[in-house]
């Protein structure tokens, strides 16, 4: 019994173990596919195919792994390619653009001239020359403002130039709507003592004349005479404006026989015209604080209307700072360009303020339909210079008396700019 006891209790303690000794073997079976498996990895990593894939993952892992939504990326990624793709065209521009120069230039002058000969001086220079050629083109197109068609004659027996103004073609259109409204000016210079004047041909840009004028004049005084044929645009609210003139120095003109021809008008030349004068008179009464300013007269003012006149009168404001004070304006001279006025105007000024003030003087030509035309402009007193200055101290050293002065007339935007300038 005993021995038998001790059989069971060894049978029973080796049950349990029959488990563990099979887990144990376990890991004796597969021991020897681990070697293998390890053993295989490195022939796959020197695989070129496996190689991108893995690069793949790992690059697909790296991303999944950034907190950017995948749109961001994608436009991080397409602003990367714009800027590769524009340094290489900067590159291939610096490397090529410069070898494709002189051929456009030999194209571009073998166009305009009709030629295919090459080699004839340095590509340099013919592109120079063909870019000088083509600015001159240019500037001659745009100072194209048409031309005029003229003839000229000459009868020794009654000393007389008959000047006719026949038609002209292509004018430069001056007004909104694509027009101009052509009259043409004749006149003999330096004198200008006669004028002629065509009718104005509306809405016309290729307008015919026929109209012929008389010059009286001796043989031997013409030679020193320059004849002068103006275009203007007529305009009914505002100032004319010059198209285009034509100078014809009559010493160059073989009077023997008649002449006609075409002549393309000329831009004009801004040359300082002579706006007129006018005689002003001050007096100032410093126990009043009075100033009194007389418009006395005005001598060869501007002709600013069609018929050679002007219909002036005078505005006169009182300002100080660039502020105004107080305005005055005279009566109104029809058709004249010498004007007397003699018309009085008296501001309140006190005696600390009179060095402060200025006296601002406009002669306007009155137009009854449009706007008044500034023919010209004068001021006395704070910052002025000149004949104003002295004018403005000669009163103020002579006190209750009057004192006289002609002033020039100038440029109203001259005198504005004066007017704000600070005084030095």
């Amino acid at each position: 019994m005993r021995l038998l006891g001790d059989g069971v209790r060894a049978r029973r303690a080796a049950e349990p173990a029959e488990p563990e000794s099979e887990e144990a073997t376990e890991p004796t079976h597969h021991e020897p596919t681990h070697p293998e498996h390890h053993h295989k990895h490195p022939h796959a990593e020197h695989h070129p195919g496996h190689d991108y894939t893995h690069m793949k993952e790992k690059f697909m892992n790296e991303l999944g792994h950034l907190s950017l939504p995948m749109w961001a990326v994608g436009a991080i990624v397409v602003l990367v390619l714009v800027l590769v793709a524009c340094f290489i065209f900067c590159l291939f521009k610096k490397c090529f653009g410069k070898k494709k120069k002189p051929k456009k230039a030999r194209e571009r002058k073998a166009g305009r001239r009709r030629k295919t000969k090459e080699g004839e001086g340095e590509p340099g220079e013919k592109e120079g020359e063909v870019k000088k050629e083509g600015g001159e083109e240019e500037e001659k197109e745009q100072e194209k403002l048409g031309r005029l068609e003229f003839s000229l004659d000459y009868n020794f027996t009654d000393s007389q130039l008959i000047v006719g103004i026949l038609q002209a073609q292509d004018l430069a259109a001056m007004d909104m709507g694509g027009t101009s409204d052509p009259y043409v000016k004749v006149f003999l210079l330096p004198d200008k003592k006669k004028k002629y004047e065509t009718k104005v041909q509306r809405k016309n840009l290729c307008p015919v004349f026929n109209e012929t004028f008389i010059f009286k004049i001796p043989y031997a005084e013409l030679g020193g005479k320059t004849l002068v044929l103006q275009v203007f645009d007529f305009d009914r609210f505002s100032k004319h404006d010059m198209i285009g003139d034509i100078k014809i120095p009559m010493n160059s003109v073989d009077l023997g026989q008649p002449m006609q021809q075409w002549r393309d008008l000329e831009s004009v030349e801004k040359e300082e015209e002579k706006l007129g004068d006018v005689c002003i008179s001050l007096r100032y009464v410093p126990t009043a604080g009075k100033l009194t300013v007389n418009i006395m007269e005005a001598k060869n003012l501007k002709k600013m209307d069609v018929g050679g006149l002007s219909d002036p009168y005078v505005k006169i404001v009182l300002q100080q700072n660039g502020k105004r004070i107080k305005k005055k304006k005279t009566t109104v001279k029809k058709n004249t360009l010498n004007p007397y006025f003699n018309e009085s105007f008296s501001f309140e000024v006190p005696f600390e303020q009179i060095q402060k003030v200025q006296v601002v003087i406009t002669v306007y030509d009155y137009d009854k339909l449009g706007s008044n035309d500034p023919i010209g402009k004068t001021f006395m007193g704070y910052g002025a210079t000149g004949v104003g200055l002295r004018h403005w101290s000669d009163m103020l050293a002579n006190p209750r008396r009057p004192v006289a002065q002609w002033h020039t007339l100038m440029p109203e935007e001259e005198v504005d700019a004066a007017l704000k300038a600070k005084p030095r």
